[in-house]
């Protein structure tokens, strides 16, 4: 697929280059933690989380709200799943990667979403940008077979265990349900993965049983 940059106006649709923040420090710090075979990813580190950027992040990005610092480091080369979260993320590169993205707004009444309509966006190295709340997004995928180190800051809170109980729906049925109906009695809160996080998985994803999986078309691989 086309691999356009963060810097082409076609991105405006989906975030910003965000340039009123010196990322030096946490760059620098970000270079220090481990890149896997697989992808992990943490929602808070402490060593980042105790630089001073972190104050100017919360003030200048955040509007002063209480924010978490963590990364998502790995390799990867397709795109799984998308996720969404009710405000915006801010990702700073310290390697060269690629983001696949797609819009809140193309997803379908049932939550499902198609495949075809994902852009992909690079990201050069020392870059930091905002993903809008009205973005789909998942783990980046590394550049010619390359691994990535990405910092992800996110409203406090973000990305951990759910306390209560939520929607579960067999994807089996609820697929077979719609075909036949030409419906949906999907509820948005059958995507609920986490804390703050809707996920969209892909059958080829490798996500567990509890995933709702609306992806149609190709597990699009970079």
């Amino acid at each position: 697929m086309q691999i356009l940059s963060v810097n082409d106006d076609e991105f405006k649709k989906y975030g910003r280059v965000v340039d009123n923040v010196d990322f030096t420090e946490l760059i620098q710090e970000l270079k220090r933690t481990p890149i896997p075979s697989g992808v992990v990813y943490e929602p808070a580190v402490k060593e980042l989380e105790a630089l001073p950027i972190r104050l100017d992040i919360s003030s200048v990005v955040y509007g002063e709200m209480p924010i978490q610092i963590g990364y998502c480091n790995g390799h990867n080369s397709k795109l799984n799943a998308l996720e969404y979260h009710r405000d915006s993320e801010i990702n700073i590169a310290a390697t060269d990667m690629i983001l696949m993205l797609g819009l809140l707004t193309d997803v379908n009444d049932d939550y499902t979403y198609d495949t075809a309509n994902v852009k992909a966006f690079r990201v050069p190295a020392g870059t930091a940008v905002e993903v809008y709340s009205t973005t789909l997004h998942y783990a980046p995928c590394g550049i010619d077979g390359k691994g990535f180190q990405v910092a992800v800051v996110l409203p406090k809170g973000t990305n951990y265990p759910l306390k209560s109980k939520h929607i579960r729906i067999d994807n089996k049925t609820a697929s077979t349900s719609n075909e036949n109906t030409g419906s949906s009695n999907i509820n948005e809160d059958a995507l609920l993965a986490a804390t703050n996080k809707w996920l969209i998985g892909h059958a080829e994803g490798g996500l567990d049983d509890s995933a709702y999986i609306g992806l149609k078309g190709e597990n699009i691989e970079i």
